[in-house]
């Protein structure tokens, strides 16, 4: 009988101690499984700043082009500007060798 006990006492503690082992294993799962929680926060955050990003990128991207073509526009106005100049400096320029030849 006192075999029996002891025997029941050492399973008892072999219980005991695959229970702690197991709480313990879990405790590593349980902080694991946060970290995975908390990364697939981080990764998403990362997904959504860089689709504002792109989305940044495609406007600065616009307003370039926008800025590109407006300022060719502009451009092209001071240069029929200072065509229409030239040709009344021309026209002033000839009139006066004119009025010196007579």
């Amino acid at each position: 009988m006192g075999q029996d006990f002891e025997k029941l006492t050492d399973n008892i503690n072999e219980i005991k101690t695959m229970i702690n082992n197991f709480s313990h294993t879990l405790e590593n799962i349980e902080k694991r499984l946060s970290r995975l929680e908390q990364m697939d926060r981080i990764e998403h955050r990362v997904e959504v700043n860089q689709i504002d990003l792109s989305d940044i990128k495609e406007s600065l991207e616009r307003i370039e082009e926008i800025q590109r073509t407006e300022n060719k526009e502009e451009i092209q106005h001071i240069n029929r500007r200072l065509d229409s100049h030239l040709v009344k400096l021309a026209k002033a320029e000839e009139e006066i060798i004119i009025l010196r030849n007579k």
